[in-house]
Parts: C-alpha cells; sequence; structure tokens
C-alpha cells in the first residue's frame, strides 16, 4: 500500500508540504508575520502553492501576474507610508482631542474606558479579545482578496481597487494632516496616561516577539499616521462591498466586525473616535467612487456589445 502512494506521487505533491516547512521554519525564527509586505508574500506563495499542488502548468504564472504587482504596490506605500512621518507640518492633537471630549462631555473615551475596564498586568478576557479583533487587520483583506481570486476574478479587482483607493487616500492624509494617536498624546503630555492595551497584553502573554512587532512595527512605521484610521476604514469596507449580496447573518457579522474594530481601537488608546469615524467615511466615499466607475465600465461594455450585435444582425440592403 505504501509502496502504491509512493509510486502515485509527482514532484507537484511536494508543494505544500516544502511551503508548510519553509513557513514554519520562518514562524520558529520571527513569529507571526504582521508587516504587509511579508503578509502579501506569504499568501502569494500559498497561492504558488495551491497551483503547482493543482496540477495546472500555468496557474502559478497567474498568481504572479496579478499578485506580484499588488505586492509592490503594498511595499511601495508601506516605503512612503514611513517617509510620510518626515513631513514639514507638526503633528496634530488638539482637534482629535476636543472632538472626543465634546462626544465623552469632559473627557476622551480612551481615558474613560481604560479607566474603566483596564487593569496593568492583570489582563481581562475582553483584552484579549480586542488583540485578536486588532490583529484580523494585518490578514481579513488579504485572506478574502485570495479567496476572491480563486472564485470570483472580476470580485477581485473590484475588492482590490476599494483597498488600494483607501489605502493610499490615507496615505495622503497621513501627508498632509500628520496626526497624534492618543498614546502618543499621552506621553507628550496632553493627555492623561494612556496604556497600549494591545502590546501590553501580548508582552503580558509572554509573545515578547509579537509585543516588539507591535511596538516597533517594519522599518518604514509612521507614529503620526492616525488620521485616519485604516485599521477602522478596511472593515468599513468589508461591510460596504459585501453588504447588499449578505444574507441576514453575514449582514450581522458585517455589522458587528467595524464596530468590534472601532471599540478595539478606542479602547486600546490606538485612536481617537474622530479617526475611526473619518476612517469610516473614507471607506464609503471610495467604496461608492469605485463603485460608479465599475458600474459605469460595465454599462459601457455591455452597450458596445448591443451595438455589436446589432450591426452584425442588421440585414443588408440590396444596392440598385
Amino acid at each position: 500500500m505504501a509502496l502504491h502512494l509512493l509510486a502515485r506521487l509527482r514532484p507537484r505533491h511536494l508543494a505544500w508540504p516544502l511551503f508548510a516547512l519553509a513557513f514554519w521554519r520562518y514562524l520558529a525564527v520571527y513569529g507571526l508575520p504582521y508587516a504587509n509586505d511579508v503578509v502579501f508574500l506569504w499568501l502569494i506563495a500559498a497561492l504558488v502553492a495551491a497551483s503547482v499542488h493543482s496540477g495546472g502548468r500555468k496557474g502559478w504564472l497567474y498568481v504572479l501576474r496579478d499578485w506580484v504587482p499588488v505586492m509592490a504596490v503594498v511595499w511601495a506605500y508601506s516605503l512612503l507610508r514611513g517617509y510620510g512621518a518626515h513631513t514639514p507640518w507638526r503633528p496634530h492633537y488638539a482637534p482629535q482631542i476636543a472632538f472626543d471630549e465634546v462626544l465623552g462631555f469632559g473627557e476622551t473615551w480612551t481615558v474613560r474606558l481604560q479607566h474603566l475596564l483596564y487593569h496593568p498586568g492583570q489582563p481581562q478576557w475582553y483584552d484579549y479579545a480586542i488583540v485578536g479583533v486588532y490583529m484580523s487587520h494585518f490578514f481579513a483583506v488579504f485572506g478574502i482578496l485570495a479567496v476572491l481570486w480563486k472564485r470570483n476574478h472580476a470580485r477581485f479587482r473590484h475588492f482590490l481597487a476599494c483597498y488600494l483607493s483607501i489605502t493610499f487616500a490615507g496615505f495622503l492624509t497621513y501627508v498632509l494632516y500628520p496626526a497624534d494617536p492618543p498614546w502618543l498624546a499621552a506621553i507628550e503630555n496632553h493627555l492623561p496616561a494612556v496604556d497600549r492595551i494591545v502590546n501590553a497584553v501580548l508582552e503580558n502573554s509572554g509573545l515578547h516577539r509579537a509585543g516588539t512587532i507591535f511596538e516597533n512595527g517594519s522599518r518604514f512605521a509612521n507614529d503620526v499616521a492616525a488620521m485616519p484610521s485604516l485599521h477602522s476604514a478596511y472593515p468599513m469596507m468589508i461591510a460596504l462591498v459585501f453588504w447588499p449580496r449578505a444574507g441576514r447573518t453575514l449582514r450581522v457579522i458585517l455589522a458587528a466586525y467595524p464596530l468590534a474594530m472601532g471599540f478595539t481601537l478606542v479602547y486600546g488608546g490606538e485612536h481617537f473616535i474622530i479617526d475611526v469615524l473619518v476612517g469610516w467615511a473614507y471607506a464609503w466615499v471610495m467604496v461608492t467612487l469605485v463603485n460608479r466607475l465599475v458600474a459605469r465600465r460595465t454599462a459601457s461594455r455591455a452597450a458596445k456589445r448591443e451595438a455589436a450585435a446589432v450591426a452584425v444582425e442588421r440585414p443588408s440592403v440590396p444596392v440598385g
């Protein structure tokens, strides 16, 4: 039996084992990948492994054709995002604090929630929950892109267009309006003490490597890239894109995800409420624009096909 199975093995069957071995080695040395470009690289590798394993001769070429340019764009954004920290403008903090204090009746909700719920050194169940919600930011969009790429290429391109448009709109805002997050505003004595709860929970859990990555980010990190919150924009983008075709259960999930992320960011000290609201607004504007462009292009193509069909079916008029 074993010899029979060995005889049926083909080189393509080694694709997944080799990928799993390489990924396990990476995890052992570096821990979970959180940088966008690294996550994208492993995602491309997984798609290549799947394509090779399936036996298609050109499947892996299609992966490289569709995904390498996307990874290049994401890497370029990561690089530019870091340079965005060196703008000639001083980071803003007063407008965000003033807005949040109005909503909080004289106190920001970050400070209030941490005072009510957070116990330094003693993480509660909801602290672990917000870690999961926060970390989903690094994987959710890319996972959805991978599924759409396999199942529906048109929706893959649509979702990718929404993601890239929101991302670069956010980058432009970071350059023009650098903004302090709550934890940095607290360090600069503009707010009472604020903890970065996600990082603290990771460190308290013994996941020091993850905590270090979270704290330092990639070498292209930008601490004043708080307005808008892309952490809040992407969940709203997911909800807006999938809502029209979603059933009742999925709609509950789609509605809950942006709200859970918003709470996570405010309670965790990562963003002010205004950052979250502006992130949601960016998502709505960009998804709406992409939808209109797609609808216009679809209508134009349909009109051209109809005109071509009419031209073919129109009977020729005899001469003379």
